[in-house]
């Protein structure tokens, strides 16, 4: 588990430039998608820099096995499981990482598992599978775009901008599984990353609700971010 996992920067591997940038910013955690060149992760700063994360696709897409064959080279520090939907893909995923590390010469369970946990209505009706799951799984997140799409909402926001009484379930069905687990809680990115003092309140009241990180969009988060998760967290 990263001694500190504050910031969570989500980043399109598809330009050079965002992944350089990520990499500079300070986040405590990039998260690369599986459009990312290796050869550009394989020159992340090694002392100092970010942990790096690959955000592969989901199990049920048939894909996820290329991802790990094609990234798991590149040693990453973990894996974003997008639409998890319980404890038992963890287990399924710890599995098959466990076969890649042996193929590629790392410690058996050298990468670590974050899960998007509140993007299925299965998810959510989980939570508390996740305990005792794998010692690999460090952090649960949540964001409620792919729920509504799911159920067919027509939005996760009201009328006013706030969440709907869906994404508020989601939000606190995530904080109390991740709490039952023992691993980080982590908040859904803030929408607008040019209204960074919208962006302070949001981490306030999620600091206060007991979340430990918070997920970011941007580097322009990443600031911010830090500051409010890490008044409270020893490395």
């Amino acid at each position: 588990m990263p001694l500190m996992m504050r910031s969570l920067l989500l980043v399109s591997g598809a330009f050079k430039e965002n992944l350089d940038e990520a990499f500079t910013c300070n986040a405590d955690l990039v998260i690369v998608d599986t459009d990312a060149p290796v050869d550009c992760l394989a020159r992340r700063p090694q002392n100092g820099g970010p942990q790096l994360y690959i955000r592969v696709h989901e199990l049920d897409s048939g894909l996820t096995d290329a991802d790990l064959a094609d990234f798991i080279a590149a040693r990453p520090d973990g894996i974003l499981l997008p639409k998890a939907s319980g404890g038992a893909d963890i287990q399924q995923l710890s599995t098959k990482l466990r076969v890649q590390e042996a193929q590629h010469g790392l410690p058996d369970g050298a990468i670590a598992i974050i899960a998007m946990a509140s993007e299925t209505p299965a998810a959510l009706l989980s939570g508390a599978s996740y305990a005792g799951a794998s010692a690999r799984l460090t952090g649960l997140a949540w964001g409620a775009e792919n729920l509504a799409r799911a159920i067919n909402a027509q939005s996760i926001y009201d009328a006013s901008g706030h969440y709907t009484d869906v994404a508020h379930l989601a939000r606190t069905t995530i904080l109390l599984a991740a709490s039952n687990a023992g691993i980080a809680a982590i908040d859904a990115a803030y929408p607008d990353w040019h209204d960074l003092e919208g962006l302070e309140a949001d981490c306030i009241k999620a600091r206060r609700d007991g979340f430990s990180a918070k997920l970011a969009i941007h580097p322009a988060q990443i600031p911010i971010i830090n500051a409010v998760f890490g008044k409270d967290v020893k490395s």
